[in-house]
C-alpha cells in the first residue's frame, strides 16, 4: 500500500520525546511514525537492530517485537468472528465455546470479560482460578487472551493468524507483520533481563503467542486500517462494522468509571478514567494499543492521525513510569496540532 509522503516539521517534539524515551529505556534502536489525512508526516529510525557489533541499522522494513500490541490483531479476528455469524454475542459465555474448562470457574463469564480484561480470571501453577467476580474489576491477565484464540480458532475453524493472513494482509500487500517461529535478519533482538519471566519464545506461527514482529510502517498502516473503517485505496476491503466493533466501548458497565477502557482489547479514550494508559489530551474516540516493549499505535479519529513509536527493549528500567511515558506520546502529539 503506497502513501504519500509529506515530511515536516511539525511534530518534532513528539520525535525529540521518543528519542529522549529511547534513552531511557534499555533499547538498541527505535522509529517513530505519524500518519494524517493519509500521508506520512513523520517518519524517523536510528540505531541498531542488536547490541551487537557490526549490527544493521535500524530501516524502513526493520521489524518489531510488538509484546501486546499483537492483541489488536485478536482483538481483529474477534470482531471478524462475531461479524461474520461464528460468534453470536460477546455476551455469550466462556463456558459455552470452551466446555472443557471448569464452567464453576467460569461461571457468569462472558466473551466481553475476555475482551475488556474484566474476566477476573487468573492461572495459578496450571489452574484456573477466580480473582474477582467478572465484570466487578480490571486486571491483565494473559489467560483471557489464550481463551479468545481458541474461540476464534473453534467457532471459524481458522487461526487467527489465517484470518489476518487472508482479510488484511494479503489484500493490503502486507509484508513486514507477522508470527515468527525463527529469527531472521530483518527482525530486532529483544533487549531484556536474561530472568525475565515474563519472556518466551514459539514456534507457533498460528497467531496465538508473543512471537510477532512487525515494522513501524506497517504498524501505521495497520492503525490507518482501523481510522478509515476497512476502506483502503478507495476499496472495502473488511466490513467497517469489523472495524467498528473492534474499537467502540465494549466494557462493562459495572466497573468502577476510572478503570482502564476497552473495545476488542484495544484501549478507547471514552470518558474520563485516572488509570487510562491514553492521554489526558488525547480526544474522546481515540484508542490505542500498547506493548511491553514499548510499542504503541495510537489512533486519534478526531484529527485524522495514527501515530506508532517502536523500541526493542522488553520491560522498563527501574524507575521508569512506562505509563506516564506514554500518555505524553499521546498528549506530545496533540500539542503539535
Amino acid at each position: 500500500m503506497l502513501l504519500k509522503t509529506k515530511l515536516n516539521s511539525q511534530f518534532d517534539s513528539v520525535v525529540t520525546h521518543v528519542r529522549d524515551t529511547s534513552k531511557l529505556v534499555d533499547c538498541s534502536g527505535a522509529a517513530v511514525v505519524i500518519i494524517q489525512n493519509d500521508a506520512i508526516i513523520v517518519e524517523e529510525y536510528w540505531g541498531k537492530q542488536t547490541k551487537a557489533d557490526g549490527a544493521s541499522p535500524v530501516q524502513e522494513d526493520t521489524q518489531f517485537h510488538v509484546a501486546s500490541v499483537r492483541k489488536s490483531y485478536i482483538g481483529f479476528a474477534m470482531a471478524y468472528a462475531v461479524e461474520k455469524g461464528d460468534i453470536n454475542s460477546v455476551d455469550d459465555l466462556v463456558s459455552s465455546y470452551l466446555p472443557e474448562l471448569d464452567v464453576n470457574v467460569l461461571a457468569h463469564t462472558t466473551l466481553r470479560h475476555l475482551l475488556t480484561h474484566t474476566h477476573g480470571l487468573t492461572n495459578k501453577e496450571g489452574e484456573l482460578e477466580r480473582e474477582f467476580p467478572p465484570g466487578q474489576s480490571w486486571a491483565y491477565r494473559g489467560i483471557g487472551i489464550d481463551m479468545l484464540t481458541q474461540i476464534v480458532k473453534k467457532t471459524t475453524g481458522k487461526t487467527v493468524a489465517a484470518i489476518l493472513e487472508e482479510q488484511v494482509f494479503i489484500p493490503l500487500k502486507f509484508k513486514e507483520t507477522g508470527w515468527y517461529g525463527e529469527s531472521n535478519e530483518k527482525l530486532v533482538e529483544v533487549i531484556r533481563k536474561p530472568l525475565d519471566r515474563s519472556w518466551y519464545t514459539s514456534e507457533s506461527t498460528d497467531g496465538d503467542k508473543m512471537n510477532m514482529y512487525v515494522s513501524a510502517r506497517e504498524l501505521a498502516q495497520w492503525g490507518l486500517f482501523h481510522l478509515k473503517q476497512g476502506k483502503m485505496e478507495g476499496k472495502q476491503v473488511v466490513s467497517s462494522d469489523v472495524l467498528s466493533l473492534a474499537t467502540s466501548l465494549q466494557s462493562p458497565d459495572t466497573i468502577n468509571p476510572d478503570l482502564p477502557q476497552n473495545g476488542f482489547l484495544w484501549f478507547v479514550k471514552d470518558l474520563p478514567a485516572r488509570k487510562s494508559e491514553i492521554g489526558e489530551q488525547v480526544p474522546r474516540g481515540s484508542y490505542q494499543i500498547l506493548g511491553y516493549t514499548g510499542v504503541t499505535l495510537l489512533v486519534i479519529p478526531q484529527h485524522n492521525i495514527v501515530a506508532v513509536r517502536a523500541f526493542n527493549s522488553f520491560g522498563s528500567p527501574e524507575g521508569f513510569d512506562y505509563l506516564s511515558d506514554v500518555r505524553a506520546f499521546g498528549d506530545y502529539i496533540m500539542q503539535c496540532l
